[in-house]
């Protein structure tokens, strides 16, 4: 195994090349993006798809402050010298995130809002000195500095800068904007959305009305806000979002790329596992891997060769999108989440321009939601599963890959369990506790029709079902416990009436029927008997000690009391 200097975590393009660390080149991108006019490009990607740092590369290749030849040496882009003699730190660069504008309450975003401009007028604090800049812009200038400019100020604070850096370098200047909309996303999260949209609209928005100041503004983020939200008034607008083949391998590292990180760690046996955790995001007609993905699990295939793929998705901002799905009352997507979960695809509306306040309103923009986050990819006619036929209007989905099938298995896992300890679960007690295997084997039946199934059903899915009916209830709960001579699925204690229960699991299969039910269900009362799981029971001083044997196949149980 080789070690490569992986920028792990590093979004800033000049550290990952002073820093020497391994760069997937994309400078090409650069001469792609200039090959047609426009005033605005908005492109839109998934979040942890390398945003950041090819708006940092575009910084680091345009700011007409900097000497760049020596960072772009030996990239794509240095072989087209006329190019680069035009372009290449020939003019003013604005360039800020928004990704950090995140708050609980409007007041804090708005804050960090504040402090973000703050340290863009750090960084070209030069302008204050210029005898070309008019003293009113220097005023306004000063106050956004020290974060005490006034609403007006704040949203007129990127025209201001525009113009001060259009008078003092006498060119018009290239506006780089950072995932754009995660204020008005964290924003919706959090019930302040349309306060923060009356400042965003302002303070993106003006920008590129008629501005004579502005060369060109590109702007990424994860989606396309409707055009008459935030990008009114911008002439020659365009936007390039995932179904786009324009840019469709600028984002992501393709599979030869991967191949070649791989030879570079030698590593190459791991290829296989990680094009099925992390492969699989379809943007234009190219499959395209999570780069944050790869970065991170070859990182720790170099510290440890037996490391397993690990959901590096996970601890990222927004995967509360799947529960917010499955939370919503007026809409039902058990079958279809099932059908997703099992590997299948469905076929739904997508609409790519969207506002966060309505993101959530319907089934069709929530599909959209998903698909423009990441969470789903389109699957191109020719690999539609055998029988499907496309619908007009409707794009098929399916999840990309293994990670992010965890991340649903997770959510619904979760949500499941809450649902169930949230239940007035009195009734189903009281089955238990009463011997009534008909009523359980109804209300048990019922439960498996009203949720979701995260993985193929198994022995373990249902033991982990049953177990979790009692906690949280004040019973006492072992699973797997040591019960006589062996060892018994699930016990349930209670001491104040001296009683338990004890609970063994059993799984029929898949292709199992009626009769296959009823045989587990004695099986599983046989082998309660055979080792003695109530006898240990009894010499703790239960007095009543009820044994079941519980059989299940998909949504079908069958519950049996031992006589």
């Amino acid at each position: 195994m080789a070690k490569v200097n992986l920028p792990y975590g590093i979004d800033l393009f000049e550290q990952v090349r002073s820093r020497n660390c391994y760069y997937v080149d994309k400078t090409d991108f650069i001469r792609e993006l200039l090959n047609e006019e426009f005033t605005v490009n908005l492109i839109t990607r998934p979040r942890r798809f390398g945003k950041t740092l090819t708006m940092s590369m575009l910084a680091e290749f345009f700011d007409i402050r900097k000497d760049s030849r020596q960072m772009f040496e030996g990239l794509e882009i240095a072989k087209y010298t006329d190019f680069c003699a035009e372009w290449m730190n020939q003019w003013p660069i604005l360039f800020l995130t928004l990704k950090d504008v995140d708050g609980d309450s409007f007041e804090d975003a708005y804050g960090l809002l504040q402090y973000t401009i703050s340290v863009l007028c750090i960084e070209h604090s030069y302008l204050t000195d210029s005898d070309k800049v008019d003293s009113a812009d220097k005023e306004r200038f000063l106050r956004l500095k020290s974060e005490n400019g006034t609403v007006s100020d704040v949203k007129g604070a990127l025209l201001t800068l525009l113009r001060m850096m259009k008078a003092h370098y006498g060119r018009e200047v290239i506006l780089l904007v950072d995932e754009y909309d995660v204020p008005l996303a964290k924003a919706s999260d959090n019930g302040y959305y349309e306060k923060m949209l009356n400042i965003i609209k302002k303070f993106l928005g003006m920008t590129w009305k008629s501005n004579p100041n502005l060369k060109f503004a590109v702007v990424t983020g994860c989606l396309r806000i409707a055009k008459e939200s935030i990008f009114t008034g911008a002439n020659n607008f365009i936007s390039d979002s995932i179904s786009s083949k324009k840019y469709q391998d600028c984002f992501g590292f393709s599979e030869p790329e991967v191949i070649a990180l791989l030879d570079a760690a030698e590593l190459q046996d791991a290829l296989p596992e990680m094009k099925k955790w992390y492969d699989g995001y379809l943007f234009g007609s190219k499959e395209i891997y999570c780069p944050w993905d790869v970065i991170n699990h070859v990182r720790a295939l170099m510290t440890d060769p037996d490391a397993k793929p690990g959901n590096y998705w996970i601890d990222t901002s927004h995967n509360n999108i799947i529960r917010r799905f499955i939370d919503h009352p007026q809409i039902n997507v058990n079958e279809k989440f099932e059908t997703l979960l099992a590997g299948g695809v469905i076929q739904e509306p997508v609409r790519e321009d969207l506002t966060y306040d309505i993101a959530h309103s319907t089934e069709d923009n929530l599909w959209s939601i998903l698909y423009l986050t990441g969470y789903l990819t389109q699957v191109p006619q020719e690999k539609l599963p055998k029988g499907m036929q496309p619908e007009d209007g409707k794009m098929a989905l399916r999840i990309p890959n293994e990670e992010v099938k965890s991340v649903f298995g997770s959510t619904v896992k979760k949500w499941f369990e809450e649902k169930i300890a949230a239940q007035d679960r009195t009734a189903l007690f009281e089955a238990w506790w009463d011997g009534d295997a008909e009523k359980l084997t109804q209300e048990i039946t019922d439960i498996l029709f009203d949720t979701i199934s995260y993985f193929d059903y198994k022995e373990d899915y249902y033991h982990a079902m049953v177990t979790g009916m009692f906690l949280g209830a004040g019973y006492a709960v072992k699973s797997n416990s040591e019960a006589g001579t062996g060892r018994a699925d699930v016990i349930i204690k209670e001491q104040r009436h001296r009683r338990a229960l004890v609970i063994e699991v059993k799984w029929s299969g898949k292709k199992g029927n009626g009769d296959s039910l009823e045989k587990e269900c004695a099986d599983a009362l046989q082998q309660i008997e055979k080792e003695q799981y109530k006898k240990n029971l009894e010499l703790e001083g239960y007095k009543t000690v009820l044994c079941y044997g519980a059989a299940f196949r998909g949504k079908t149980c069958l519950i049996k009391l031992a006589g």
